[in-house]
């Protein structure tokens, strides 16, 4: 699988930023105190965090730029889940600007960068900027559909579930490999483990899947030797696994 290339990473950062502006517009006067698809998460919740992961990978750009590195979250892990709780309960106004104002830094942060920049060291997670680029494309994409407002994985572009079927092999145990049959799609297979399953479907229900989402087509179905067989268990996901430096 490939990456996309800055310029079309930068492209699909738009058009998520724009999809995420109008599933927000979708949500009723009082509908940011329903609960998100997330466990124990309000849609204001949500809303909070997503302005601060914006906020939180602006940064890294523009203090990666300067040749400067930082934590993610100004305060680290404790200052994002407080920032989060103290937001909550914003009125939809207030989320709907929070989540624009920070949408217009990130994109304006990526907006700037050159070519060679992509390359720039960053803090999180020991990458570059084009990483935290990723990221930011898998935050919009996916609490877009957490959010709950009218569209779920089923819009998800095969581009992005590509990259998800990428990035998420690091939830398979290691004793484990998956064969990813998405409909009228080549395979894709993770893992070198010694137990094999196959999981068929619509592309977007498996990226849902490996994401922790509920699947919006009901297209699931895994096999083991031939055999109807329960979807395996999951690891945690990725950045909630141990750094491997």
């Amino acid at each position: 699988m490939t990456s996309p290339s800055p310029d079309a990473l930068l492209a699909e950062l738009h058009k998520a930023a724009d999809a995420l502006s109008t599933a927000m517009e979708r949500i009723p006067d009082g509908g940011e105190k329903a609960p998100s698809t997330l466990p124990g998460w309000s849609r204001g919740h949500l809303m909070a965090h997503i302005a601060g992961i914006c906020d939180a990978l602006a940064r890294q750009v523009e203090y990666g730029r300067q040749g400067e590195k930082v934590e993610l979250y100004d305060g680290g892990v404790e200052g994002r889940n407080r920032a989060i709780d103290l937001a909550a309960g914003h009125s939809l106004g207030q989320h709907r600007k929070d989540v624009a104002t920070a949408l217009h830094r990130v994109l304006a942060a990526f907006d700037a960068l050159d070519r060679d920049e992509w390359k720039t060291p960053i803090a999180f997670r020991d990458g570059v900027i084009f990483d935290a680029g990723l990221a930011l494309w898998r935050e919009l994409v996916i609490h877009t559909a957490d959010l709950d407002a009218g569209t779920g994985p089923e819009v998800w572009s095969r581009e992005f579930c590509s990259h998800l079927f990428d990035f998420l092999a690091a939830r398979l145990p290691t004793e484990s490999r998956l064969v990813l049959q998405p409909v009228a799609l080549p395979p894709v297979t993770l893992g070198a483990g010694g137990s094999t399953v196959v999981v068929s479907g619509m592309v977007t229900d498996i990226a849902a899947w490996l994401a922790g989402r509920q699947p919006s087509l009901d297209s699931l179905r895994a096999t083991a030797a031939g055999d109807g067989t329960d979807l395996p268990a999951l690891l945690p996901w990725p950045s909630a696994m141990p750094d491997p430096k």
